[in-house]
C-alpha cells in the first residue's frame, strides 16, 4: 500500500508520484513507500541545507526500485528566484552522470499544481510573450542625432520614461537579502561588470587589462559602500535601455526583456537609460553637448523631482561603471570611433572617484 507522511506537501503524493513515474518509465508504475530522509541525528554539524530529499520505493515492469527525490526551498545563496532553483535542478540532471562513482540522475521534472512534470530531456528551453507593435526607442535617438535637435514630443518622452521610473520604483521589494544579492551581481555577475570586463580583448589598446583591473576594485569598493542600503530595494526593469523600449503613437510605449529579477536599486534603471544620452552626444560630436545633453538633464531632473530620491546619486557609480562597459564594449560597438571610447572610459573612472555623482557635472567628469 502506498504510504505518504504529513511532512509532504500535497503536490508529492503518492497518487502524483505514480503518475509521474509512469509517464517518465512509459509503463505503470505503483508507489509502495514515500518517507522524508532526514537528518540521523539532532545534532548534525551541518545544521543549513537547501531542502529535504524523499525516499520512493516503487514497482514497475514487475520490479522493484528506490529513488530519491529532491526539491530546493526559496533561500539565501542564490536560490531566492524560482529561475535559480529550475537551473540548480536542470545542471544536476546534466552533470550528475559525467561524474565517476556520482549516484546517476534520472530526470529533472517540474510541480504543477495538478502533477509533476518531466524536463530532464529538454535540450533547451524558451519562453513564450505576447507581441507588442511599436518603433525601439533608440530609433528616435538616431532620428535626433541625425537632425541635431529634438521636439517637443522627444522631451515629453523622455519625461514619461522617467514618469515610468517613478512610478514602478514606488514599490518596496519584500525581502532586504535581494538587495544584497542585485549589489553583489552587479560587480560579480557573468552578464554585469566583472562578465563586460571578461568580454575585452587582453590586447584591446583602449582598454587595457590594467584599467580594468582598476575599474573592478574600485566597483568591489563600491559594492562594500551601497551593499547595506537594503532600505532602496524596489521593483525593477533591470535593463531599461532604449532597445527594451517600444514607443507607438505619442507617449504610448511597452518595455521587452526585464532582467536579472524582480527586484533590485532604481539606479540600475536610471543610469541604463541616462548613459545613452551621454553616449549619444559624444557619438555625435564628441563632447557632452546639444539635444543629448539637454535630454540627459532632464530626465534625471524629471525623476528625482517625482521621487524626491536625493540618494540615488550616492549609488549610481558601479552601475554607471557597468554601464559604461556596455558601450564601450568591442563585442557590443565594434566600429566605434576610439575618441568615443576614450570618453566613456574617462566617465567610468570618474564617476567610480567621485563620492557622489551630479547630473549637473557630466562637463567636468568628461574633462581630461
Amino acid at each position: 500500500m502506498s504510504r505518504a507522511t504529513s511532512a509532504l506537501p500535497a503536490a508529492l503524493s503518492a497518487e502524483r508520484i505514480e503518475d509521474y513515474l509512469s509517464r517518465l518509465l512509459d509503463a505503470p508504475a505503483r508507489v509502495i513507500s514515500i518517507v522524508p530522509l532526514q537528518g540521523e541525528s539532532a545534532e548534525e554539524i551541518k545544521s543549513y541545507g537547501y531542502g529535504i530529499p524523499v525516499l520512493i520505493d516503487y514497482e514497475a515492469r514487475g520490479r522493484t526500485f528506490r529513488a530519491v527525490l529532491e526539491t530546493m526551498a526559496a533561500g539565501p545563496f542564490g536560490h531566492e528566484h524560482k529561475s535559480d532553483r529550475a537551473a540548480a535542478m536542470i545542471w544536476e540532471n546534466d552533470v550528475f552522470p559525467r561524474l565517476p562513482r556520482h549516484v546517476r540522475s534520472l530526470d529533472a521534472g517540474a510541480i504543477l499544481p495538478d502533477r509533476l512534470v518531466s524536463v530532464g530531456r529538454a535540450d533547451e528551453f524558451f519562453v513564450l510573450t505576447e507581441f507588442a507593435s511599436g518603433a525601439q526607442y533608440a530609433e528616435d535617438l538616431d532620428r535626433i542625432m541625425r537632425a541635431g535637435r529634438v521636439t517637443d514630443l522627444d522631451r515629453e518622452r523622455c519625461a514619461t520614461l522617467a514618469a515610468y521610473l517613478a512610478e514602478i520604483h514606488a514599490v518596496r521589494g519584500p525581502d532586504p537579502g535581494l538587495y544584497v544579492r542585485r549589489i553583489r551581481e552587479l560587480i560579480g555577475h557573468g552578464e554585469c561588470l566583472m562578465g563586460l570586463a571578461d568580454s575585452y580583448p587582453a590586447d584591446f589598446a583602449a582598454a587595457p587589462p590594467r584599467l580594468l583591473e582598476e575599474i573592478e576594485h574600485a566597483a568591489v569598493r563600491w559594492r562594500w559602500r551601497i551593499k547595506k542600503r537594503t532600505h532602496r530595494l524596489r521593483q525593477v526593469h533591470g535593463d531599461f535601455h532604449p532597445w527594451n523600449i517600444l514607443f507607438r503613437e505619442g507617449t504610448d510605449f511597452s518595455v521587452l526583456d526585464r532582467a536579472r529579477g524582480e527586484w533590485g536599486e532604481p539606479a540600475d534603471d536610471v543610469t541604463s537609460l541616462s548613459i545613452n544620452y551621454l553616449f549619444q552626444a559624444l557619438r555625435s560630436t564628441g563632447r557632452f553637448e546639444g539635444p543629448f545633453a539637454e535630454l540627459f538633464g532632464l530626465f534625471w531632473s524629471e525623476y528625482l523631482d517625482r521621487t524626491g530620491d536625493r540618494e540615488i546619486l550616492d549609488v549610481a557609480a558601479p552601475f554607471f561603471a557597468f554601464r559604461g562597459l556596455v558601450i564601450a564594449s568591442p563585442l557590443w560597438y565594434p566600429t566605434l570611433a576610439s575618441n568615443v571610447r576614450e570618453a566613456v572610459f574617462l566617465f567610468i573612472r570618474r564617476v567610480l572617484e567621485d563620492d557622489r555623482f551630479d547630473p549637473g557635472r557630466v562637463h567636468r567628469y568628461l574633462e581630461p
